[in-house]
């Protein structure tokens, strides 16, 4: 009785533990790893608590920040939607462009970026069409804006909401390293407008430039603001069996990264920093993201709320901005406003070059300490063995290298527990009325042979975070996306489509099983074949990089406990389940 109450407590604390890390990824903004919660489809403007305010200007143009119009006190940082701007009556016009790895649609109101196909990644639910982040459309909301407030009551100053005229070339040419595009505003409210966009061959990034002139007859103190406007419907075709964080981030060198769940903003509970002289506002989601960013010293106050913009889709819409205040401007006289758009991958070593802490938002939660050692040596793998497969095979071998000791500790410690096993099997059947002598003469057998039974797990534990950390390595790394390894696995961002990795998997836990002495307790010994069967059918639905790593993990640890029991003198033996 006492052995069925020990193995009840042990599967509670197995369930715990794992409700524990589910509730742990919640905590570092991740969303829940085995327990994920139906996605969100109530817009925050139809909500009381989505800190919109009904009936506010749609457009989503910031007000100044720190003031708030009729002279109402306005905390350091809110982004406050603005009085309505007049709708212009210039038709507006969508300008593509394109780069050797680009293909971006502006829009002639305000200049804004509406959307971004990549040329070198194809889309996961359709390999015939290319990946598309930002995009204005039916189904999607998601655009990068930038435009100038402060104007009087009387007039504005130009918005992302104000018509400009377009002038540059449309393609990069054969030969050419970069190109310019501007879009031009009228005067609005005495400031002349011009955005100057430089586009870099290879490039995801893009050089944003401001050039504010005075064309009024005084002196006028205007505010730039960026800003990434995102509906808050998870990316299509993201699993329903591992969550990865989509959302508004904000980066300070005081506060380093913070994530922003949409269900923090809608409540008016997202916890940022506001005010810094330095770091970027972005927008992640699986393997891509986007930010802007300004000069390091130039002040500005940051801002993540929702807002209205009057589009029919659902959960619409989010606001990440940066606001950055300018010295007033003479008349005549001309402002430069230096800024930095990325909309891209997430390649760590990329974005390292980008920004401070930019590559940040390719997230790898508390483990972040361990896991950025270790995609810095996959990527050198990588980069001597030209293909990720491989190299995920590569990485695990000089892991099992680099932990053979504290493995062969913990095997000899299973091998001699296997050998005590006909003893201890022996003494339960034959003391099974006395559980309390059961007990003693059990820890003696332990103390005569030097067995602890503990010393297998130990070793083993001291392992777990590391592997956890190369698990959100290759999940997070999006140069495993449509990458293929060997034969039928053409892509190690997805699951295998005949399952064959996932059943060699199941077979390789289990014959690790097999190999693992049989726990003397009968319920015991049947949960030890349960759990690997359970847990193995997660594996049919996760990435063939994942179970790459976790198939090559086994193998090497069945090899190195069969050897290990050899040279102990224990004959390795297939302990299979009696089911009765």
């Amino acid at each position: 009785m006492n052995d069925i109450r020990r193995t009840i407590l042990w599967v509670i604390f197995g369930i715990s533990m794992v409700m524990l890390w589910d509730q742990w990824q919640v905590y570092n903004g991740r969303k829940a790893t085995f327990f994920p919660s139906p996605a969100q489809q109530t817009a925050p403007a139809a909500s009381g608590a989505s800190g919109v305010v009904p009936g506010a200007n749609t457009a989503g143009v910031p007000s100044v920040a720190g003031s708030a119009p009729n002279g109402a006190a306005v905390p350091a940082g809110a982004a406050v939607v603005a009085p309505p701007v007049a709708a212009a009556a210039a038709p507006k016009e969508r300008i593509e462009v394109t780069t050797d790895v680009l293909k971006l649609t502006f829009e002639t109101e305000g200049g804004s970026l509406v959307r971004t196909e990549f040329l070198k990644h194809t889309d996961m639910a359709d390999k015939s069409r290319n990946f598309v982040l930002l995009d204005d459309s039916k189904d999607r909301v998601y655009m990068a804006q930038t435009g100038v407030i402060g104007g009087s009551a009387a007039g504005s100053f130009p918005t992302h909401k104000t018509p400009m005229t377009f002038s540059g070339a449309r393609g990069l040419k054969d030969g050419e390293n970069e190109m310019t595009i501007q879009f031009t505003s009228a005067d609005v409210g005495g400031i002349k407008l011009v955005k100057t966009y430089t586009l870099r061959r290879g490039a995801y990034d893009m050089a944003v430039k401001h050039e504010l002139t005075n064309v009024s007859a005084a002196a006028l103190s205007p505010q730039l603001y960026l800003q990434l406007v995102r509906d808050g419907n998870k990316p299509a075709g993201e699993s329903s069996f591992y969550s990865t964080f989509t959302g508004p981030a904000v980066y300070t060198a005081a506060k380093k990264y913070q994530k922003v769940e949409f269900a923090d903003v809608k409540k008016k509970k997202a916890d940022y920093e506001k005010q810094s002289a330095d770091g970027y506002v972005a927008m992640v989601q699986h393997y891509f993201a986007s930010a802007w960013m300004l000069p390091e010293g130039v002040q500005r106050t940051i801002s993540v709320d929702g807002v209205d913009i009057g589009s029919p889709v659902a959960d619409c819409c989010y606001r990440a901005t940066l606001i950055t205040p300018l010295d007033p401007i003479a008349p005549g006289a001309t402002k430069l406003v230096d800024a930095k758009f990325f909309a891209g991958p997430q390649v760590e070593t990329e974005l390292e070059k980008l920004a401070p802490g930019l590559e940040l938002v390719k997230d790898y939660g508390w483990l972040t300490i361990l896991a950025k050692p270790l995609y810095w040596l996959l990527d050198k793998l990588h980069g001597f063995i030209q293909n990720w497969g491989w190299s995920i095979v590569a990485l695990v071998v000089l892991l099992k290298i680099a932990f053979y000791w504290l493995n062969a500790k913990a095997y000899a410690s299973m091998a001699k527990m296997k050998a005590v096993n006909p003893k201890i099997t022996e003494m339960r059947e034959r003391l099974k009325d006395n559980p309390q002598q059961m007990q003693q003469e059990m820890m003696r057998i332990y103390r005569e042979e030097k067995v602890n039974p503990m010393g297998g797990c130990f070793p083993i534990m001291i392992q777990i975070p590391v592997f956890i950390a190369l698990y959100w390595v290759l999940l997070s790394s999006v140069e495993m996306r449509n990458v293929p390894w060997i034969l039928w696995i053409k892509d190690l961002s997805s699951p295998d489509p005949f399952f064959i990795l996932p059943l060699v998997m199941t077979m390789t836990t289990l014959l690790q099983t097999a190999l693992n002495p049989t726990p003397p307790d009968p319920m015991q010994a049947k949960m030890m074949w349960f759990m690997p069967l359970i847990f193995s059918v997660m594996f049919f639905f996760f990435p063939a990089g994942l179970v790459l790593y976790w198939i090559t993990n086994n193998i090497l640890s069945i090899a190195q406990q069969w050897i290990i029991n050899t040279r102990m003198g224990v004959p390795p033996q297939f302990n299979l389940p009696k089911f009765k």
